[in-house]
């Protein structure tokens, strides 16, 4: 029995091109879980009201962050998986191999690849911390819909509250908190708010109350919103920060459906306001570093900030491939088993 290690993170056009961009844009957003709308409604949807304006605005912005993290690396996001996955390689010693879910290299071709290694049990790692079906459920469908009947599929679960994830995420975060600091905005990617209540097996917890996050429910355990805030408590918990020194908002919202709030860019506006000159904003739903947290947090949101009255903005890193995040990664392979045994 040959084992091996599936990395799946989101995915990222293959350059700044609008032509590029517009492919990867289209294959994200007819995935059923991403636009949770009937094909028909979609495609109209997509192809007649996102695609004809989007890819222009979105290549403009790939070009601001496109080799961020140095000379001829492309695109960020792509980069640290690769360097992430490469340093697991060398930490495990056995198969390792990383794939998007939209884009390349694709998972058709990485699963193709560890079974060609003879590979006979997969340990699949979706590298997202929080649960939701536009991350964690669509990527997990795209392995199991190429997997080859006699391969295995052992799959790690959502690690939103992870000891090692959490040590990690505030190790970074406490290393770059500057001296005189205000506040620390912890921003998450948006849903919409569809997506909570779809994902609700009770059919009447989330959002029915303003304390459904912190009332004990079966709902929690798919509730993406539930998991951003406890991460939130447990990191705050862990850098010694009191409530009133952080916030917790959502980015990247697209179309007029109602998504998550606060929105981070309408906090951003805010804050100077309310007192807050000096601001470090960190980003725990990404694990790489990429467009929304580099140039929509780094760049725009940075713009914003300064614009409205602020003094200071710290944008954290992600994890990218820290030492202690690879880590993280090899204990999951030892923790979530495989046919019964473990790595």
């Amino acid at each position: 029995m040959t084992r091996g290690v599936l990395l799946v993170n989101l995915g990222t056009p293959a350059s700044c091109q609008r032509a590029d961009v517009r492919s990867y844009l289209a294959e994200f957003l007819m995935d059923r879980h991403v636009l949770d709308v009937v094909w028909p409604v979609r495609k109209i949807i997509v192809s007649g009201f996102i695609l004809p304006f989007r890819p222009k605005r979105s290549a403009a912005a790939y070009a601001r962050i496109w080799d961020a993290a140095g000379a001829d690396t492309g695109s960020p996001l792509l980069h640290y998986s690769k360097l992430c996955q490469a340093r697991l390689s060398e930490r495990l010693n056995i198969p390792t191999t990383l794939a998007m879910r939209y884009g390349e290299p694709n998972i058709a071709d990485a699963v193709a690849g560890l079974v060609q290694q003879g590979v006979s049990d997969i340990l699949l790692v979706p590298l997202y911390p929080q649960q939701a079906d536009s991350t964690r459920t669509t990527s997990i469908a795209a392995v199991r819909a190429v997997l080859p009947a006699e391969v295995n599929l052992s799959i790690v679960p959502a690690f939103y509250a992870d000891t090692g994830y959490l040590d990690a995420q505030a190790t970074v975060i406490q290393d770059h908190l500057p001296a005189g600091w205000d506040h620390l905005l912890l921003s998450y990617h948006g849903l919409p708010v569809r997506h909570i209540t779809t994902a609700d097996p009770t059919g009447n917890h989330c959002l029915v109350g303003n304390d459904c996050c912190t009332t004990p429910s079966p709902a929690h355990a798919t509730c993406y919103r539930h998991q951003v805030y406890r991460t939130s408590k447990l990191l705050a918990e862990r850098l010694g920060i009191s409530p009133d020194k952080y916030s917790v908002s959502f980015q990247s919202r697209l179309g007029r459906l109602p998504w998550l709030t606060p929105h981070t860019d309408q906090v951003l506006t805010e804050f100077a306001g309310k007192g807050v000159k000096n601001l470090v904003v960190a980003c725990p739903a990404f694990v790489a570093d990429n467009l929304e947290t580099l140039e929509e947090i780094g760049m725009a949101g940075r713009d914003l900030f300064i614009k409205d009255g602020g003094a200071t903005f710290t944008l954290v890193p992600c994890l990218n491939a820290e030492p202690s995040w690879i880590e993280v990664l090899a204990e999951f392979t030892t923790r979530y088993v495989l046919k019964g045994e473990t790595i």
